[in-house]
């Protein structure tokens, strides 16, 4: 899979709002086929910093994302509410999904 997380850190004012911008980008790539999550956080640290962890099935899937029509109009509806450019980890690693945590079991 190719396993994205991207850190955002937002203007103050829009800190907010942030959700409520990225709510129409959200379900669309949640939609997409090659998508196994899409998932907004916000920092307990600094309420100014969102956090994005997403999975694609593949390589191809993850290339049908950055082709989309919805990621072409994120790329310009959310820098006016970012105070820098985000920062990302893409990697391709060896899973299909979420492991159980081996060192904790409930």
């Amino acid at each position: 899979m190719i396993f994205i997380v991207v850190k955002f850190k937002t203007k103050p004012d829009w800190a907010d709002r942030w959700l409520d911008l990225v709510a129409e980008f959200t379900a669309a790539t949640r939609s997409e086929p090659g998508n196994l999550w899409f998932e907004w956080s916000q920092s307990v640290d600094d309420p100014t910093e969102f956090v994005l962890v997403e999975a694609f099935v593949d390589g191809d899937a993850g290339g049908a994302h950055v082709q989309s029509a919805h990621f072409a109009a994120a790329m310009t509806q959310l820098p006016p509410a970012l105070e820098s450019t985000p920062k990302i980890i893409s990697q391709t690693i060896d899973a299909t999904g979420w492991s159980e945590m081996g060192e904790m079991s409930v």
